[in-house]
């Protein structure tokens, strides 16, 4: 059967439809238009944007610091790792529960108690009927930590931070200082050396794709280690113990203000300990008045008193003005610019050498030995070594110490006078400490610093001479009488050999003295290849008969004590046999 093909016929179409049609398709072209300038133009910034937080994943790691230890790596401060815990009860779920189940801030409590040894009511008082954004306790350990991530309690983030631990507690405080709730350095070396000290890190970008996978990136093979480095101190904990148990004990027993001690290797500066008391408990630093947190050693000023006589007699020796044999005649007075000055007990000591003049600590003897030394010379002498400059140091920014202008000095003669036994100018203890090192290693300028990467501004090739070695082996041997047979004979250990000098200075309170005293002994071991300098200053001691021989002493016997066993020093004296060693 043959089939007839349809003819359809074709209906023009109507204007009015056309123009619809192509209105329509216009206003699509037009509106993809916009939506692709507005894309690439006015929303890029923003796209770019989300598209770097899902491309892009920034990595920084904790604000940390270095930890500080002691010449025998031995642990002083360093950054323990503790967590805050938050809370968001809205969505609190336990592992396995259907998608629509809440647990209870009570079901939540009752397992995070015993793990935070807390009772349960006082993490619920922390809810107070809050949903989000709760903390319910920090200086949670990583132990702990570990026990609450393995709950997998839904709604509890875990927030890690460092906080910085003393584990030596109040043995360091005055040294090492703190750190505050904000892990900023605020006393002690943590504040000095604070760059030193902080480690700083840089962010990271990893590159990942949009399904999370990560991509190449530009990272350095270096920058996802951690800093490991350490502030090493010259510091030795064992002796740092011992100083600080005398020293407390007979800060204790005379009922003084403070005190101070320190041990110094004389040739290259390193100190070995360094005590001080009052002290303080930096973990809890707030429990603390801020005035304790000041390292007077090197900020307060003294006036040295007669710990200062080695010094001028080696200005005297070197100057040429006394001879080695010489005698000076102590009467027990002496009238200067119309002022009476006398010996410390009133009394006279008829002709005496010059060691005898240490021995007795004779004032008198001391201002008629000075009296050779012209009084510019004797303070051109004091300038150079540093009395009124601040002190090159790694501990703290030091004060300068007070020396009268050269005009008053020069024109008033009581001046250089009391300068002679040590009064009318002051310094810091640690000024005084790094003279007499300058004495003992034969008169070559040290800086006393505590850091192992310390570097002296003077070179290995050109060290400062403040002294001859002759005139400070001479100094020593005279010193050395003064523990063998004078006031600091309390000092004495049998069959070693050891210098020394005592003080007992009044206190200046408004330009006026008063009965305060400051007790203090200084001792140069031993003296036959001088290798340590031990200064005791105990400040303000109340009980009777308080002097650098009865206070100060004993303080630096038991250091040094401490440090022969430590060190393992042998005796210089076997059976009344001297026993000299080559420098």
């Amino acid at each position: 059967m043959k089939r007839h093909k349809k003819i359809v016929n074709l209906i023009p179409l109507q204007a009015r439809r056309f123009k619809i049609t192509y209105i329509f398709f216009l206003l699509l072209i037009f509106g993809l238009f916009g939506r692709l300038v507005n894309l690439q133009v006015f929303s890029s910034s923003d796209l770019q944007k989300k598209a770097r937080l899902i491309q892009f994943t920034k990595t920084s790691s904790l604000k940390s610091r270095r930890s500080i230890v002691d010449r025998n790596n031995r642990l002083i401060a360093y950054d323990k790792t503790l967590y805050r815990l938050w809370a968001h009860p809205k969505y609190f779920h336990f592992p396995g529960d259907i998608t629509n189940r809440s647990r209870s801030i009570e079901e939540v409590v009752s397992k995070l108690s015993p793990i935070l040894k807390v009772k349960d009511q006082f993490l619920l008082s922390k809810f107070e009927n809050k949903l989000l954004g709760i903390e319910l306790l920090d200086g949670i350990t990583e132990n702990q930590a570990k026990k609450i991530q393995s709950l997998h309690i839904s709604g509890l983030d875990l927030v890690k931070y460092s906080q910085r631990y003393y584990p030596q507690r109040n043995l360091f405080s005055n040294l090492i200082g703190f750190v505050n709730y904000e892990n900023k350095g605020s006393a002690g070396l943590e504040l000095h050396l604070d760059n030193q000290i902080k480690i700083i890190n840089k962010g990271n970008l990893l590159k990942k794709g949009g399904d999370g996978t990560p991509l190449p990136d530009n990272s350095g093979p270096t920058d996802f280690i951690s800093d490991y480095k350490s502030l090493g101190l010259t510091i030795d904990s064992r002796l740092q113990k011992a100083s600080f148990k005398a020293l407390s004990k007979h800060v204790i027993k005379w009922n003084a203000k403070k005190g101070f001690a320190i041990v110094m290797n004389v040739n290259n500066g390193e100190i070995l300990s360094l005590a001080s008391i009052p002290s303080y408990d930096p973990n809890k630093y707030w429990e603390y008045n801020s005035e304790i947190f000041k390292g007077w050693y090197s900020q307060d000023l003294f006036e040295p008193g007669s710990t200062f006589k080695p010094i001028n007699l080696a200005l005297a020796l070197e100057e040429k003005v006394i001879q080695r044999e010489g005698f000076v005649e102590d009467s027990g007075k002496v009238k200067v610019g119309g002022w009476t000055l006398s010996n410390w007990d009133k009394k006279g000591n008829g002709y005496i050498d010059y060691p005898k003049v240490l021995q007795v600590s004779s004032n008198v003897g001391m201002v008629k030995i000075m009296q050779n030394l012209p009084s510019k010379t004797y303070w051109d002498w004091l300038y150079k070594l540093g009395i009124s400059k601040n002190l090159e140091t790694d501990l703290f920014e030091s004060t300068a110490g007070q020396l009268k202008s050269k005009d008053i000095f020069v024109s008033q003669s009581i001046e250089p006078a009391v300068a002679s036994f040590g009064k009318g100018f002051s310094i810091s203890p640690l000024k005084l400490a790094q003279l007499h090192a300058v004495l003992a290693n034969g008169g070559v300028k040290v800086i006393p610093h505590v850091t192992l990467n310390f570097k002296e501004k003077l070179t290995d090739n050109f060290k400062e001479e403040i002294f001859s070695k002759e005139v400070s082996r001479i100094v020593l041997e005279w010193m050395e009488s003064v523990v063998d047979k004078g006031s600091g004979v309390g000092a004495k250990i049998e069959g070693y050999r050891i210098g020394g000098k005592t003080g007992t200075s009044q206190k200046a309170i408004d330009g006026r003295y008063t009965s305060k005293k400051v007790c203090s002994f200084v001792a140069t071991f031993p003296i036959n290849n001088p290798k340590y300098v031990v200064l005791v200053v105990i400040d303000e001691p109340t009980k009777a008969y308080a002097y650098g021989s009865t206070v100060a002493v004993p303080v630096a016997k038991e250091i040094i004590e401490s440090l022969i066993v430590i060190e393992k020093i042998p005796p210089q004296i076997e059976k009344n046999k001297l026993i000299v060693k080559k420098p």
